[in-house]
């Protein structure tokens, strides 16, 4: 059988058993096997398990199950919810103040904890009742949470871009260093849409009342601003800073927010038995489903090179005569389409290692093209129909929020996440702002 044909079986077969609702690790690993023993024989088997073992033997993937770890313990500190209420008397006086406070502790949230369903289902339980009390309307209110919440996905440390860096054999802390201007970029993006929306149509988003902002300035504001931002920023630096620095490896950094974690949790007297429990079980499963589907990514990407899949699709490209620019442009669409409807791990671990090596041979910057693909996977969490976001808000939502009331809020801010993709394709700079080793 010709290589062309069996690229092409292999992937209408991975397709077809994947819309017929088999779990996407096990459909990877048994579709490797029977394709394995097809094209190789038995000897296919000698040469899985040592591919296998030299995956998860990675160093850097350690750093998966601690930053998981370090989100899931945040969670339950209670910091959270104290950062929401005092960011949104902080900035109370001005229209939609209760909005760009929820923006803003989405990404101070996602500077410490990095987790969506956490971040997302924190928020949702605690200002989405409080907006709607307040008079904000139920697309903006949903849709500003369900943005925010996806922050975590782009300002490091993201779970994300370690499990690309990953997979890209770039450096994770190249790649966050890489995030911080796109991050800063539409973090400024969100703030002015919701700033606009609150001046142009104050309906949809009034001010706090002066009665209750009065009572937060006299009543000692000063100790509960301090409170409320001193342990998440230790937090922040204790992880980049380190980092950044050249002190800790993101692996290590990653250990240390565990650590940090877990103290901030006690010094809040939130660190009991049961809580400890709670979190181990929450990482561990998963830390379970990512590195499941991991073991079966790679034996798919074993048998897909070992049968000539990335000589026959850098073939396809040349006859198509595609430029870099347009090649690269394709991946984005086709990975923005695949993020409405699978997971953003299943993207990474079955789709990126097929185009990385062709980015390569295009000799395109990969921590520019990292960059890029993780603003796409973060867009995939608020798309319809299957954007994990959208599952996560409604499940904390009041009744009166219907699952059409999400999608419509989460529209706008889908498309300012693409104007961020825009201007990282038009300007690769923005990448390169902070210093990195990668760039050329």
């Amino acid at each position: 059988m010709s290589p062309e044909l069996m690229v092409a079986l292999l992937f209408a077969s991975l397709m077809a058993l994947l819309l017929l609702g088999f779990p996407v690790a096990f459909t990877l690993g048994g579709l490797s096997i029977a394709f394995g023993y097809f094209a190789f024989g038995a000897e296919f088997f000698n040469l899985l398990p040592m591919r296998v073992f030299g995956t998860m033997t990675n160093y850097v993937l350690i750093a998966v199950p601690l930053f998981v770890f370090m989100g899931t313990m945040l969670e339950k500190s209670g910091i959270a919810e104290r950062l929401l209420d005092t960011m949104s008397l902080m900035l109370g006086r001005l229209r939609g103040g209760l909005a760009l406070s929820v923006i803003i502790v989405g990404a101070l949230l996602g500077a410490t904890t990095g987790v969506v369903g956490a971040t997302v289902t924190t928020m949702g339980l605690i200002t989405l009742p409080t907006m709607l009390k307040r008079g904000f309307s139920k697309t903006l209110s949903t849709g500003t949470i369900a943005a925010a919440g996806t922050l975590g996905q782009l300002v490091p440390p993201s779970v994300v871009m370690v499990l690309l860096a990953s997979v890209m054999n770039v450096s994770v802390g190249d790649m966050f260093a890489a995030a911080l201007a796109p991050s800063a970029i539409l973090v400024l993006a969100y703030l002015i849409y919701v700033y606009a929306v609150a001046l142009f149509k104050p309906e949809h988003a009034p001010p706090i009342e002066t009665e209750e902002l009065a009572d937060f300035w006299r009543a000692g504001a000063l100790a509960r601003i301090v409170r409320a931002f001193v342990l998440p920023g230790l937090l922040v630096i204790a992880v980049l800073g380190s980092i950044y620095a050249g002190i800790a490896t993101p692996t290590e950094a990653a250990a240390v927010g565990a650590f940090a974690a877990t103290l901030l949790t006690a010094f809040e007297r939130k660190l009991t038995w049961e809580v400890l429990v709670d979190v181990c079980k929450q990482t561990t499963f998963l830390t379970s489903m990512v590195f499941i589907i991991l073991v079966g990514a790679t034996a798919f990407g074993l048998v897909f090179r070992g049968i000539g899949g990335d000589d026959v699709l850098t073939r396809l490209i040349e006859r198509a005569n595609l430029s870099p620019q347009l090649f690269l442009a394709f991946a984005l669409v086709g990975i923005f389409i695949a993020g409405a409807f699978i997971d953003f791990i299943e993207i990474i671990f079955i789709f990126v290692p097929v185009i990385a090596p062709l980015m390569a041979k295009y000799d395109l910057n990969l921590i520019w093209v990292g960059m890029l693909i993780t603003v796409c996977l973060q867009t995939s969490f608020l798309t319809p129909p299957f954007g994990f976001t959208l599952f996560y808000l409604k499940g904390v939502s009041p009744p009166e929020i219907a699952t059409s009331d999400i999608y419509k809020g989460v529209a706008p801010f889908i498309a300012l996440q693409l104007l961020v993709v825009a201007l990282l394709l038009f300007f690769p700079e923005l990448a390169f702002l902070v210093p990195t080793s990668a760039r050329r």
